[in-house]
């Protein structure tokens, strides 16, 4: 009761008062390890211990992180700021109502081992440093500066951060309970963090996230991850962002500063980080996402299950020697310099670039692969100097129904330089855990036929504003253009002179809204043109993640039997009351209009 500050307690029907046991949290964090870099908290294990039920803190969750959208809380179950050489052995975390394992700032050598972390509100194990220690920080995604201005010196300003810590044998389910920008296992600003063993499964976005390039040494291997993305979108079982020094949302821009000075990409992800060994499944987005701008990763010897991989702009990715089951490589941006090197995976799509167009040679080099869907897969980005080695042909999967990838003596794949690698030590390795531990559904019988991420289902084309547009349809597109879902309005061209240029509409743009309406759809956008009967338009677009609002004075609006239509068949166009345009009368145009 509000007005009398009076809690109430309603039990269940047949519960017992007189012996009943009521809980009420109230503790955010239960255990307190408070050190300092000159006197740090040392040798402390804790082995054996349940811990249940500390407060929610979502309310509490408002630092921003480097050029994200995420924020944090710095708090949790156990929480480490300024210890080393500590454990957290043989543990269960059940119902925490915030984050599970927080290590804040320096800390060194701190080992999470053979835990059962499970239906926590936050993060499960989350290493965050000091914003302090990062050189030329920003904190907001559309943030940019003079690159003159970047400190270019390579790494951080201080040690006042995570190092050379371990998660290990751990299974960690049902994460992110309450608090949605979260992980089972969260990375930013730290380095040389190890993540080896782990299950992952059943949580709302990617299983492991590292939301920066500060500072590299990452190690992400032997761990099964699946069943993620499962409240969100736009991501995968691992996700990553580089929003470095060296980053802008506009790419031009980056790749020319770049090719001024090529070290520009490793200033803060100083040592490479590594994805090995590892099996990945994601249904509802990529087993592998590497977003804006993130460098320097060396990923080989991983099965894909699902989602193939993504990379969008980012310098410095060798990926080999990794299989790909019934997907493939998502290339989403492609820098001309970036260094990135794609070879003796085997895949089984042609390559699936999202939205636009990926001009010139892609990468350092993209060859020696092997598609299992033919030669017309292997062929089809031949103009952008891709797969000149590399073959077509059944791989000779030893038993796929099972899960088992690895290739048959004689198969084309070996003779392209693939290795085979172990299919059955991904996950925990702990009796216990291995005993009550999920694993990712295989395909059984359809084990190489079952498609994973489709390519766009809506490319028909329509005009509008004399602007060639279609709609935004698939992840891919979702991604490609900074959206928050897959929806709107994709402008392809923008005729010179055009009223929709002189207006500001801008190629790739992705129109969302006109008149305060959403448009989901080119169909929404003619609807409402029509109904605003030659009257200024008000457009809300989208591009690179900023809103624009565009006013358009001059247009042609459509009209097919009183209602808008995109397909322009059996159409008439009336003269708009701005532009004086004379009446046409078209019968039956298929396709498009002149």
């Amino acid at each position: 009761n509000s007005k009398s500050g009076i809690l109430y307690y309603y039990p269940t029907l047949g519960l017992d008062l007189n012996n009943a046991k009521v809980e009420v949290v109230r503790l955010q964090n239960r255990i307190e390890f408070n050190g300092s870099k000159t006197k740090p908290v040392q040798y402390v294990t804790l082995r054996g211990l349940t811990f249940h039920h500390s407060a929610r803190t979502f309310m509490e969750n408002k630092e921003p992180l480097l050029r994200s959208d995420w924020t944090t809380f710095r708090g949790g179950a156990i929480f480490y700021n300024g210890a080393t050489d500590c454990e957290v052995e043989a543990c269960t975390f059940d119902q925490l109502g915030g984050n599970t394992v927080f290590v804040n700032n320096y800390n060194c050598r701190i080992t999470v081992r053979g835990c059962l972390i499970k239906d926590s509100g936050a993060n499960g194990v989350i290493f965050i440093g000091d914003p302090g220690a990062v050189r030329s920080p920003l904190f907001n995604y559309g943030q940019t500066f003079d690159y003159k201005s970047i400190d270019r010196t390579p790494g951080p300003k201080t040690d006042n951060y995570p190092a050379d810590c371990l998660v290990e044998d751990c299974l960690i389910t049902h994460t992110g309970r309450v608090e949605k920008q979260t992980a089972p296992v969260t990375i930013d600003m730290a380095q040389s963090i190890t993540v080896r063993q782990c299950s992952i499964y059943d949580v709302p976005r990617a299983g492991i996230n590292i939301g920066d390039g500060c500072w590299g040494g990452h190690i992400i291997e032997y761990c099964d991850i699946f069943d993620t993305v499962k409240e969100t979108g736009d991501h995968g079982s691992f996700n990553s962002w580089g929003r470095d020094r060296f980053w802008h949302p506009d790419l031009a821009v980056m790749d020319r500063e770049v090719a001024e000075d090529p070290n520009l990409p490793t200033l803060d992800v100083v040592k490479p980080n590594f994805l090995r060994n590892n099996r990945w499944r994601c249904d509802h987005g990529w087993d592998v996402d590497l977003d804006d701008g993130s460098s320097n990763y060396q990923i080989y010897n991983n099965l894909f299950l699902n989602g193939g991989l993504k990379l969008r702009e980012g310098y410095k990715r060798v990926v080999v020697n990794n299989i790909m089951v019934n997907n493939t490589l998502h290339p989403h941006c492609w820098l001309e310099n970036s260094g990135d090197i794609f070879q003796n995976n085997i895949v089984m799509a042609a390559y699936r670039p999202a939205g636009r167009e990926l001009p010139g040679k892609w990468g350092q080099e993209v060859d020696y692969n092997l598609f299992t869907g033919g030669e017309q897969d292997r062929k089809q980005f031949k103009k952008h100097d891709c797969d000149v080695h590399s073959l077509a042909g059944d791989p000779l999967f030893i038993n796929p129904q099972i899960g088992d990838y690895r290739v048959k003596n004689g198969s084309t794949a070996l003779k392209l330089g693939f290795k085979n690698f172990p299919m059955d030590q991904f996950g925990v390795t702990s009796p216990w855990l291995k005993a009550i531990a999920r694993k990712p559904i295989l395909l059984g019988e359809n084990a190489v036929t079952k498609t994973g991420i489709e390519n766009p289902t809506s490319e028909r084309h329509s005009f509008v504003f004399q602007c060639e547009v279609r709609n935004i349809s698939g992840l891919g597109d979702r991604s490609a253009y900074g959206l928050p879902d897959e929806t709107g309005v994709l402008v392809l061209t923008v005729p010179n002179a055009s009223p929709a240029s002189k207006a500001g509409l801008e190629k790739d743009d992705v129109i969302v809204a006109c008149n305060g309406k959403p448009c989901a759809a080119a169909l929404d956008l003619l609807t409402i043109i029509n109904e605003a009967a030659g009257k200024p338009l008000h457009l809300k677009v989208l591009r690179k993640q900023k809103t624009i609002d565009i006013k358009l004075k001059e247009y042609v609006y459509v009209l097919h039997e009183g209602k808008a239509t995109p397909d322009f068949k059996n159409i008439r166009v009336i003269p708009s009351s701005v532009s004086g345009l004379i009446l046409l009368n078209i019968a039956s145009m298929p396709g498009t209009m002149n």
